[in-house]
């Protein structure tokens, strides 16, 4: 089974807009105020959530405008990342925008539309397309709507892709194509420097049985007309404005066996995966925010608590559910020795971690919830305003399902 997080997305973003008219003369889609941001800002942080570390900006229309707002939305998102542009020279069509960017593609990718969002649980996509066969080249995320005649509809049977067809008359259902994909680089031996990804491409790998779906629900926006721009600037900064959990990591998320600072010593709380994955799957973010005094002590380093961490995150993956951040406080007021041998306002019971994640992640903490197993842990949401809620033992996802 392939690894099912991807640190890649490249993201559609070189289209003219006529639909929207005047609008995008000036102004690409993609980076038109929605909600106070550009849309590429939600879009981006949504991918952030499930492990992307790197965008590849596909760009055309007013190349230098996407790059330059593209740039100041990555100085305000919750974690750093690394950008990359590949500008077509020609119209090239969303295939060739592939083809053009090959050099900076990675063995595994997301991509997706730059012009439309889909709030749903992407861990569930990543853990499919991670297990299909190695004969798939492709993994799409479809999503079933009321009216699909803007759209054309998509033919499948299990998990293949077995056709795709025309747009339907107004007002029929049916499964489309929501605009997000993991590719193989193997996708690059199917496009040409001109070619449309959903008209040249996607229909001869289905043909093949080289696509496979992943059929999801959720809230869906596609600003590419006038209508649709106005419901999301209606309702997209609502919609992502997400309740959170937040959890303790040692005695909550795996045994406190004392300073646990590697793989091999850390051993999962009963339901603590199944825990963040009711998280994820009921829209809230999950964050850990844990203090790791180890560092301070000398036991391990800061390099070797993210790298836990990281793999933690790969973990809950696998089973259907993400941890969106985290935060860790390497510091004590009196083991060790400087930097890390000081008081801090990170440290629980201080409330910075807590609050620089309701910063970076736009919070509501009325919304919020804090599991600890330490009454420090309860002291610091409550000076964030946060509902904190001691664990003392048992399965995590017992104990959480009612607070959701």
């Amino acid at each position: 089974m392939r690894q099912a997080t991807i640190r890649q997305c490249a993201i559609l973003a070189g289209g003219l807009g006529t639909r929207l008219g005047a609008i995008t003369e000036t102004t690409p889609k993609p980076i038109l105020d929605v909600g106070g941001r550009p849309f590429l800002f939600w879009l981006m942080r949504e991918m952030l959530r499930f492990g992307v570390e790197e965008f590849v900006l596909l760009t055309g229309h007013l190349s230098d405008s996407v790059e330059a707002s593209v740039r100041s939305v990555a100085a305000t998102l919750p974690r750093p990342v690394t950008l990359q542009f590949s500008v077509e020279p020609v119209r090239a069509g969303t295939g060739g925008a592939l083809h053009h960017a090959a050099t900076l593609l990675n063995e595994r990718f997301l991509l997706c539309n730059g012009d439309s969002l889909f709030d749903c649980n992407l861990a569930t996509l990543l853990l499919e397309a991670a297990a299909d066969d190695p004969g798939c080249v492709g993994h799409m995320l479809l999503r079933r709507i009321e009216d699909a005649s803007r759209y054309g509809v998509v033919s499948l049977e299990s998990n293949r892709i077995s056709a795709f067809h025309a747009r339907p008359p107004a007002g029929t259902p049916g499964t489309i194509n929501a605009g997000v994909y993991v590719f193989e680089r193997t996708i690059l031996d199917h496009v040409t420097p001109i070619c449309s990804l959903e008209r040249d491409v996607l229909p001869g790998l289905a043909a093949s049985g080289g696509l496979s779906g992943t059929l999801a629900d959720g809230w869906f926006i596609d600003i590419g007309i006038p209508e649709d721009l106005a419901r999301a600037r209606a309702e997209l900064r609502d919609r992502l404005t997400r309740p959170a959990v937040f959890f303790d990591r040692d005695g909550v998320l795996n045994i406190d066996h004392g300073h646990v600072g590697t793989r091999d010593r850390w051993e999962w709380i009963a339901g603590a995966k199944e825990a963040i994955g009711l998280a994820t799957r009921s829209g809230r973010h999950v964050f850990v925010v844990t203090n790791q005094s180890g560092v301070a002590r000398g036991f391990y380093n800061e390099a070797a608590v993210h790298a836990l961490l990281t793999w933690v995150a790969e973990e809950v993956r696998l089973a259907g559910g993400t941890i969106d951040d985290f935060r860790y406080c390497p510091h004590h007021p009196e083991a060790g020795s400087p930097p890390y041998r000081r008081f801090c306002d990170c440290r629980k019971p201080a409330p910075g971690m807590l609050r620089e994640l309701v910063s970076a992640w736009d919070l509501d903490p009325a919304a919020c919830v804090m599991i600890g197993d330490k009454e420090t842990d309860m002291e610091a949401a409550r000076a964030v305003g946060i509902s904190g809620h001691l664990f003392t033992g048992g399965r995590l996802d017992t104990f959480l399902r009612p607070l959701l």
